[in-house]
């Protein structure tokens, strides 16, 4: 892994997750453990913000019908009913401590379910810049996370998950994904191991 080859892609660090009043904070295992996926995460950030490490955020943001929801079930469904998510709401806003980086950190716009690369030139920014690596951080595990870090295997991608830059629903799913499912197909490791990497 090189820095000028590698792209770190930041998932769901939005308020509705991780301010204490967002609509789905209680959908995130602990405050505590989110707080601390975000501290690693930006610590990371600032680690890595003087090479030319590639970092990208990719916020869900839905219309203020929800029209994009054409089948509305799951993490889907209580996202539209709650109003989570929703543009022009401060809960759709990305975090302040992602938001300070954000001369560095490239946001792509239209993410609308689960995977980053679905509706967005996310595919095209990889590729722009000759990326061979992704990374990933952010929320939740099980779902945005695990949906976008396969498909960016099936586009040819090498991809590693950030152990402690990532949270779940539960600290059961955190660890069960972590542990059993990632290393199926991914390199799961911390953010230490990855700065050591590169």
């Amino acid at each position: 892994m090189v820095f000028n080859q590698t792209a770190i892609i930041l998932i769901g660090f939005q308020n509705d997750y991780f301010l204490k009043d967002g609509a789905l904070h209680g959908a995130l295992e602990s405050s505590e453990a989110a707080g601390l996926a975000l501290k690693n995460t930006v610590n990371l950030i600032k680690h890595l913000k003087d090479t030319p490490i590639l970092l990208i955020n990719t916020p869900i943001v839905f219309t203020s019908d929800y029209s994009e929801i054409t089948q509305p079930v799951g993490i889907l469904k209580t996202i539209k009913e709650i109003g989570a998510f929703k543009h022009g709401t401060t809960g759709c806003e990305t975090v302040a401590e992602i938001k300070a980086f954000s001369d560095r950190i490239i946001t792509v716009p239209g993410k609308r379910g689960l995977n980053a690369f679905s509706n967005t030139s996310l595919e095209q920014l990889l590729q722009s810049h000759d990326i061979t690596d992704v990374v990933f951080a952010g929320a939740v595990t099980s779902i945005c996370i695990d949906t976008t870090a396969r498909t960016a295997l099936d586009k040819g991608y090498s991809v590693t998950i950030l152990k402690d830059c990532t949270t779940g629903r539960s600290s059961f799913e955190q660890e069960f994904y972590c542990e059993e499912i990632f290393p199926l197909y991914a390199e799961a490791i911390t953010s230490s191991q990855l700065t050591e990497q590169l």
